[in-house]
């Protein structure tokens, strides 16, 4: 008996729908792979901002190179950043997310890892942290040592590497050159401590050489005592200011939970003393940390649903 004309034409229906989704599956996969901004397509569910969250008047986010926890946490190399862990928080379990370098640093951005090409020069267009600051009022810089110019977004230049910026990636900054002069060389950073200027969230980037990305562990220890203690000292830190400082990734061999171990210190006179925690965190739990402690509620990508990190502050 032969089929009736409509199942005769329903099973190429079927072949041209599944052909068709196979085909864009295809793309967007090779999109991933040749470097391509990668949209979160739809809105993530949004955790709730828990009842504990501490408000922050500065919050400033500080991002070292390509060394595992174990590399640091102890090491005789790195005494200032060890005497930062004895007298704050320290998150023991704290993993980067991928390699290389730039997808890191675009979670702790826009909570997803939107390109895996440390070369990648498009425009990111999904949720992010400038977007959410500036809607909420927020003001916001990135100090970034070794930038030739305010608002530069070219390519590498001497020990400034762009894949440690990813603002320079964003569409709200290539958009906007007002947003685009919140790019700063490092000396800047300086001047707005001394003169009580320091916007709601600072990220810091310094160069190749003091990052511990080409220099060593003891230099890049030797550049945080000398720029950070003063910070650390101020009384705008000291009334009401938080300092996060975290690994981009682990070394290319340590791929547990995608970017290896990393060490990650929460700062604040609001953190517990010598606290060690054993939640199992990453770069997206950041990025809510430094949204929620500026009074945001809404968090882009992963950092929506992520684990919030309140357990560091007293009073949790």
């Amino acid at each position: 008996m032969k089929n009736p004309p409509e199942r005769r034409q329903a099973f190429p229906q079927f072949v041209k729908c599944a052909v068709t989704v196979l085909a864009l599956c295809i793309l967007a996969t090779l999109e991933w792979a040749c470097g391509g901004s990668r949209s979160s397509g739809q809105a993530q569910a949004q955790a709730p901002v828990t009842a504990n969250q501490p408000a922050f008047s500065h919050i400033v986010l500080l991002v070292e190179e390509n060394h595992s926890y174990s590399d640091v946490v102890g090491s005789s190399s790195m005494p200032y950043f060890n005497s930062l862990i004895s007298q704050y928080g320290l998150a023991t379990q704290y993993f980067a997310n991928t390699h290389p370098s730039l997808p890191n640093y675009f979670v702790l951005t826009t909570g997803l890892m939107e390109s895996n090409n440390d070369n990648f020069t498009g425009a990111v267009t999904d949720d992010n942290v400038v977007r959410e600051l500036v809607k909420a009022g927020k003001s916001w810089k990135a100090y970034l040592e070794s930038l030739p110019s305010p608002g530069y977004l070219g390519g590498d230049s001497g020990a400034y590497l762009r894949q440690h910026n990813p603002f320079a990636d964003l569409s709200d900054i290539q958009e906007s050159s007002a947003q685009a002069a919140n790019m700063v060389p490092f000396t800047q950073f300086s001047t707005d401590l001394a003169n009580n200027a320091l916007p709601q969230y600072s990220f810091i980037a310094p160069n190749a050489n003091d990052d511990a990305h080409n220099g060593t562990l003891a230099q890049a220890d030797a550049w945080l005592q000398s720029n950070i203690a003063p910070l650390l000292a101020s009384s705008a830190f000291q009334s009401s200011g938080l300092l996060i400082i975290t690994f981009d990734e682990s070394e290319d061999s340590d791929v547990e939970n995608g970017g290896g171990h990393v060490a990650t210190v929460i700062i604040s006179p609001q953190a517990k003393k010598g606290y060690q925690s054993q939640t199992l965190y990453q770069h997206q739990s950041t990025l809510r940390l430094v949204l929620g402690g500026s009074g945001v509620n809404t968090f882009p990508g992963m950092s929506a649903a992520a684990p919030d990190m309140t357990e560091f502050f007293t009073g949790n």
